[in-house]
C-alpha cells in the first residue's frame, strides 16, 4: 500500500517526467499475451494513489483493456539537463522515473474538472485539432522506481 510521502513523491517525478517528455507510456497485452506500449500525453494524478488519463487515439488499449484491465504506466524524465547533472556527478538528484501498476477503468465522458485540467495543460496547443472528451481513471495498486543502482545516493 502506497503511503502518502511515497505519493507525493510519485506525483512529483511523474510530473517532471511529463514536463521533460510531454507523455507517458502505458503497457498493456493482448489476446495472445503480446505487450503493447501506448504513449499518453495526457496524464493526471490525483491527491490519492489514482489518476485519469484522455483516451482518444489509443487504439491498441481500446483492444486490449477488455481483456485485462491491468497495466503498467512508466514515466521517465528524459531532460537533457537532468541527465547531463547525473552524468556529471556520477549521481542523480530524484529517482530518473517510477512505474506504475494500475487497474484501468472503462472509457467514459470526462467530467468539468478533468475537463478544466486538461485545458490548461494543453493552453499552449488549444489550436490544434485535438480532440479531449473521453477518460480512463486507474486505481494504482504499486509502484517501483526506475533505478541506475551504480548512480542512486539516496536511500533506496
Amino acid at each position: 500500500m502506497l503511503i502518502t510521502q511515497q505519493w507525493q513523491h510519485i506525483r512529483k517525478v511523474v510530473n517532471d517526467a511529463q514536463k521533460a517528455a510531454m507523455h507517458c507510456s502505458i503497457a498493456t497485452v493482448d489476446s495472445n499475451l503480446q505487450p503493447t506500449v501506448s504513449p499518453i500525453e495526457t496524464l493526471f494524478l490525483k491527491e490519492n494513489p489514482s489518476g485519469f488519463f484522455f483516451d482518444t487515439y489509443t487504439e491498441s488499449l481500446q483492444q486490449n483493456l477488455p481483456q485485462n484491465s491491468k497495466a503498467c504506466i512508466q514515466a521517465v524524465n528524459s531532460s537533457r539537463l537532468f541527465w547531463l547533472k547525473a552524468l556529471l556527478k556520477g549521481e542523480f538528484s530524484d529517482y530518473p522515473g517510477v512505474r506504475l501498476y494500475v487497474e484501468i477503468g472503462d472509457l467514459r465522458l470526462a467530467n468539468a474538472e478533468e475537463l478544466t485540467q486538461i485545458s490548461r495543460r494543453i493552453q499552449s496547443l488549444k489550436w490544434t485539432k485535438g480532440s479531449h472528451t473521453h477518460v480512463r481513471g486507474f486505481q494504482v495498486h504499486d509502484f517501483k522506481w526506475v533505478k541506475y543502482p551504480k548512480m542512486m545516493p539516496f536511500d533506496q
